[in-house]
């Protein structure tokens, strides 16, 4: 997907938020100049092991030269960072104009919620059914420690930044765990749910997948 939102070969490309450097490596292996950026020391040295080119660093404040990449990605980061806005406007001014930031986030709409919430002040993991239909007060009550966004408020970040946006769309997960216990069951799943893409019914789907120019 992001492959077919830009080309990656010969390109500078930076990761936000790379955690274990899964997407780095595989932007690297696809002809890019790949860079990381990722908070925790553990997982950035681990990123750093595949990828040389690893900063540890917030979102926020990304260490890198206004305009210095060709695409910015960001893979289910921004619920999680201390200030989503700031980190938005991050991405965009370390893009080139004409390049890309491609972004993954938590749909709003999606029956679970995949983090885990906090009941009677004790964490429980786990996907957690009707979580993100609740209004805002409850929900956040349960799940204060990840955002998950609606159409409006995802484009909300960036309304006043210099990008136009080029795709828009949600998707539902791929069930690589399945697959790889209970193929029969795992492709059946995926027939259904990537079918469900193509209806109204995505509007239901696990993460919204954004693809941004940047304009100026």
């Amino acid at each position: 997907m992001v492959r077919q939102a830009h080309t990656l070969e010969g390109q500078r490309v930076l990761d936000v938020g790379c955690g274990v450097g899964m997407y780095t490596a595989a932007f690297a292996r696809s002809g890019a100049q790949a860079f990381g950026v990722e908070l925790e020391a553990d997982r950035a040295r681990e990123a750093h092991a595949q990828v040389p080119r690893i900063a540890q660093s917030v979102g926020e404040t990304l260490p890198f030269n206004d305009r210095a990449f060709d695409v910015v990605f960001s893979h289910e980061v921004l619920e999680h960072v201390r200030d989503d806005s700031a980190c938005a406007a991050e991405m965009v001014r370390v893009t080139r104009p004409g390049g890309a930031i491609v972004i993954f986030v938590p749909n709003r709409l999606y029956f679970f919620e995949t983090h885990g919430i906090y009941w009677k002040g004790n964490y429980r993991f786990g996907n957690i059914p009707l979580v993100n239909w609740l209004p805002d007060r409850l929900r956040d009550r349960l799940a204060p420690h990840v955002r998950a966004y609606t159409r409006r408020g995802l484009r909300r970040l960036f309304a006043d930044l210099p990008v136009r946006t080029v795709h828009h769309t949600l998707i539902y997960p791929g069930y690589d765990n399945i697959v790889t216990r209970r193929p029969q069951l795992g492709r059946a799943l995926q027939a259904v749910t990537y079918a469900l893409e193509r209806t109204p019914l995505r509007l239901l789907g696990l993460s919204h997948f954004l693809v941004l120019q940047v304009t100026a």
